[in-house]
């Protein structure tokens, strides 16, 4: 690990102190499976480090070549990644079909779309760097299924694996081979991982009186799903693979040990996260998405802020204090936006539009920034700088605008209009922002949500706002 050394060092610099040294743990002593898609959020739990501050140093490791990211889309059913792709850029808008399932998944970015990150070869060799060689279930947990999916200890999972699976092969490209099967009255599923290959095989009625036979050829990628019908007893089930790669067919049984050994969940890394994520804007600041690329994100939660008076105190102060002062009040909010969760999509003048996972941390976020403003006007008296701040939730796109990534939609409209409507030194929040999540946080600083009687500019339906006093 001569060159990981090097890297771990420049990490050093960047990353956060106990996550580089968790990362590098892992690196050094983590089991291949570990290293194959390591998880952001279940690394920083089991070690009881931030979530925050293990996905800003995983992002500074990826920068610098010690693991490699990968944008996931998931099936919302079993989890199994459907697309892998090294850029969010190249996840297409349609939706995406799990053949195992039989099920359409809609990419959206909220939990439909997973980053994970794989040691790099320069750093540790990994058996997942050669897919090829993994057997049947390594390639399954390392390759097939996302990092959400929370799979059962050792030996629960190979008990399990036992039951749901009737039988599992390895085809080089070229073969053939015939398996002598007793098909149980149950609903099979013939899966190859590799391929996306399914084969659904529905099998009831009275048992067969002779051998059933039935011959499934393997010629490339992602072919349609197949079905037949059959009766429980013998089978005679021929497997050739006519394709360029090795394939994994296995005969799964539909039932309780199936959903037992892949239905657990654990959390992870979503693309919506990571979008809304301050070091992840700062590294990647132009190439997150295409231009006509449109991905659908169902609940973002935005904040706007301005600050009030701004011209008198130019007048008042002169240009160059004002225009400390100005950065200085940037500094502040983008930590605060940071230290949230959050993260600044841009600066208009003199305005900010941050975006926040959770409405819980928007909110968050604002009361903190009305009070990192009192201290900042503390520190220079006479020179005060008000702000005001308007937060709204719902769903929107994420789009390429202006050479970086941004968003659009009506709560992107919304909430720049809250804003407007904000008193100097006021917070306005619409409903779907203070949810009972947010109580606590009104409670916490003995504050008040007061309906406000206002109507939106060129927002058709009558929004719910509300004042914090």
């Amino acid at each position: 690990m001569q060159d990981g050394d090097a890297l771990l060092g420049a990490l050093r610099q960047a990353g956060d102190p106990d996550a580089v040294r968790a990362l590098d743990h892992l690196f050094r002593h983590g089991a291949d499976h570990d290293l194959a898609r390591i998880n952001a959020v279940a690394l920083a739990r089991a070690g009881g480090l931030g979530e925050d501050a293990v996905i800003g140093t995983l992002l500074h490791a990826a920068r610098l070549g010690l693991v490699e990211m990968s944008w996931n889309v998931l099936c919302a059913s079993c989890g199994g990644v459907l697309n892998a792709n090294a850029s969010l850029r190249t996840v297409r808008g349609e939706p995406y079909r799990c053949a195992f399932c039989a099920l359409d998944t809609e990419p959206v970015l909220d939990d439909a779309v997973e980053v994970s990150f794989a040691v790099s070869p320069r750093i540790r060799r990994i058996a997942a760097h050669e897919p090829a060689s993994l057997p049947f279930w390594d390639y399954h947990r390392q390759v097939f299924f996302g990092t959400g999916v929370a799979f059962p200890e050792a030996e629960a999972f190979d008990d399990l694996a036992r039951t749901a699976t009737l039988d599992a092969v390895a085809l080089q490209p070229g073969e053939r081979l015939i398996l002598a099967l007793q098909v149980p009255a149950a609903s099979l599923i013939v899966f190859d991982p590799v391929t996306h290959a399914a084969h659904v095989l529905d099998v009831a009625g009275e048992p067969a009186s002779e051998r059933q036979d039935l011959t499934l050829v393997y010629d490339g990628p992602r072919p349609p799903v197949g079905q037949a019908a059959l009766r429980p007893g013998a089978l005679r089930l021929t497997l050739e693979n006519r394709g360029a790669e090795r394939v994994l067919p296995g005969i799964f049984v539909a039932g309780e040990a199936l959903n037992r050994l892949i239905g657990g969940r654990r959390a992870f890394l979503t693309a919506k996260r990571l979008l809304s994520n301050q070091t992840f804007r700062d590294i990647y600041r132009t190439q997150t998405l295409a231009i006509d690329q449109r991905l659908k994100i169902l609940s973002l939660t935005f904040l706007f802020t301005d600050l009030t008076g701004s011209t008198d105190l130019y007048e008042r102060v002169g240009d160059l204090v004002a225009y400390d002062l100005v950065r200085a009040h940037f500094q502040r909010l983008t930590d605060v936006v940071a230290a949230h969760g959050g993260a600044v999509v841009k600066t208009i003048g003199d305005a900010v539009m941050a975006t926040f996972p959770t409405p819980e941390q928007g909110l968050a976020a604002a009361l903190a920034m009305r009070a990192a403003m009192r201290r900042l006007n503390a520190e220079r008296p006479g020179e005060e700088l008000l702000l005001k701040i308007g937060l709204h939730e719902g769903p929107c796109l994420a789009v390429h605008l202006n050479d970086r990534q941004d968003y659009f939609g009506q709560t992107v409209n919304i909430a720049a209009r809250v804003q407007t409507l904000a008193e100097s030194g006021a917070i306005f929040a619409t409903g779907p922002v203070l949810r009972q999540d947010a109580a606590h946080l009104l409670a916490r600083d003995g504050l008040d949500a007061r309906p406000q009687d206002c109507s939106l500019r060129g927002i058709g339906n009558r929004v719910p706002v509300f004042a914090l006093v």
